[in-house]
C-alpha cells in the first residue's frame, strides 16, 4: 500500500513535500502531520547531489529528521529524536539574537570557490579537503583562491571528515596551513579518538571533533582524551538541541554549532542551540541553506551580512498534485525502523 498523499509542489526552487500518514506511536507524542522533503543540491557535497528527509508537525512548531541514507535505524533513531524534539518542546532562553555563520565551500575548483566566498558576506570559511574527486595539489588551489576571496583578516578552516590517517594527516594540515596562509582549525582530519589525539599533538593548527563527537557512542570521549580543542555539534545527529548542549557543558570546550544539512527547518532549531550556548567564540556552520536549490519556507535561514536570525522556521505549502509513492513507501518504512529503537 502507499503511504503517499497529496504532492506538494515547489516552495521555492526546485523542492517536493508530500505527505505522510503518522504513525500512532508518533501521533501520541503530539505530532500530527509527517512530511516527506526531497531537494536537489546546487552542487554535489557529501558524494550526494539531492537531499531528503522528514519534517515533522506538533504543538511547537516544525522539527526535521533527516538522517543520510547510509546511517542505520539504530544511529538515526537520534535524528527522530532531534525531530520530535523540535516539534513537540520549548527551547532554551537564548543568550543572543544573530549567529555568525561561515560559508561552506564544496569541493569545486579555485575559481567558483572564489566566486561562493567573495559574495557570500561570510569572514569565515570552511573548506572541504580529502575528497576521493581531488587531490592535495587541487585543495590547496581551492584554498588559496578562498584566501584572496577573503583578504588576509578572514579565517578559513578545513574539514577533512576522517579521510586521513596519522602521517597523512600531519603532512597534509601543514601543506594546507602553508596555502591557507594560516588555518583556524582542521575539523576531524582521522576517524579515531586515538588518532585525533596524536595529530593534535604534531602539528601546530587547533584540532576540532565532528564524527568522534555525532557518531561516537560517547560524545565526550574525545575532550577526555585530550584530542580535541573544539567540538563540532549537530543537533540532529546528537538528538536534539538539549542533548547538545548537555554534550558541550560535559566536554567544557568551545563549540561551534553546524548544519547537517538541513533545511531551514533544522537549521532554525540548531540557531536555538547555538544561542544557547553561554559562549559562542567561532562562526557556526549554519549557511548550507545556499546548497540547497529550493527550501521548505518562503522565508529560509540564509544569512546576511555573515550571519543568520535565531528563531523558527515554518513550512509553506504550494498546490497539490500528484505524488510520489515510491519515496514516501522508502521513508515510511525507515521511520517505522527508527522508531522500533526510539519505542524499545
Amino acid at each position: 500500500m502507499s503511504h503517499a498523499g497529496a504532492y506538494h509542489g515547489a516552495v521555492t526552487g526546485s523542492l517536493a513535500l508530500h505527505p505522510l500518514a503518522v504513525p500512532r506511536s508518533l501521533a501520541e507524542r503530539g505530532i500530527d502531520r509527517v512530511l516527506v522533503y526531497r531537494v536537489p543540491l546546487t552542487v554535489r557535497f557529501r558524494r550526494i547531489d539531492v537531499r531528503d528527509g522528514l519534517l515533522l508537525h506538533g504543538p511547537a512548531g516544525w522539527g526535521e529528521t533527516s538522517p543520510f541514507w547510509d546511517y542505520a535505524p539504530a544511529e538515526s533513531s537520534a535524528w527522530l529524536r532531534a525531530g520530535i524534539e523540535g516539534a513537540t518542546a520549548s527551547l532554551p532562553e537564548a543568550h543572543r539574537d544573530r549567529i555568525p555563520v561561515n560559508v561552506t565551500v564544496p569541493v569545486v575548483d579555485p575559481e567558483l570557490a572564489h566566486r561562493l566566498v567573495a559574495g557570500s558576506g561570510c569572514r569565515t570559511a570552511k573548506v572541504k579537503v580529502a575528497d576521493p574527486r581531488t587531490d592535495l595539489a587541487s585543495d590547496c588551489a581551492r584554498l588559496e583562491a578562498v584566501r584572496d576571496a577573503l583578504g588576509p583578516e578572514g579565517l578559513i578552516r578545513v574539514d577533512a571528515n576522517a579521510a586521513w590517517d596519522v602521517e597523512t594527516a600531519v603532512r597534509a594540515i601543514a601543506e594546507l596551513n602553508r596555502a591557507a596562509g594560516g588555518l583556524e582549525y582542521a575539523e576531524q582530519p582521522c576517524p579515531g579518538v586515538e588518532d585525533l589525539a596524536r595529530v593534535r599533538r604534531a602539528v601546530d593548527v587547533p584540532i576540532a571533533a565532528d564524527e568522534s563527537v555525532r557518531r561516537a557512542e560517547d560524545p565526550v570521549a574525545v575532550a577526555r582524551a585530550h584530542a580535541a580543542d573544539i567540538l563540532i555539534v549537530k543537533a540532529q545527529p546528537l538528538g536534539g538541541v538539549r542533548r547538545a548542549l548537555d554534550v558541550v557543558e560535559q566536554a567544557g570546550l568551545p563549540a561551534v554549532v553546524s548544519s547537517a544539512l538541513d533545511t531551514s527547518v533544522g537549521i532554525g532549531l540548531a540557531s536555538h542551540l547555538a544561542a544557547a550556548l553561554p559562549d559562542l567564540d567561532h562562526a557556526c556552520g549554519l549557511a548550507t541553506t545556499r546548497l540547497f536549490t529550493g527550501d521548505v519556507t518562503a522565508d529560509p535561514m540564509t544569512p546576511v551580512d555573515g550571519s543568520i536570525p535565531v528563531r523558527r522556521c515554518q513550512v509553506d505549502q504550494a498546490d497539490a498534485a500528484e505524488g510520489d509513492p515510491q519515496l514516501c513507501d522508502r521513508w515510511a518504512a525507515r521511520l517505522d525502523a527508527m522508531l522500533e529503537v526510539v519505542d524499545a
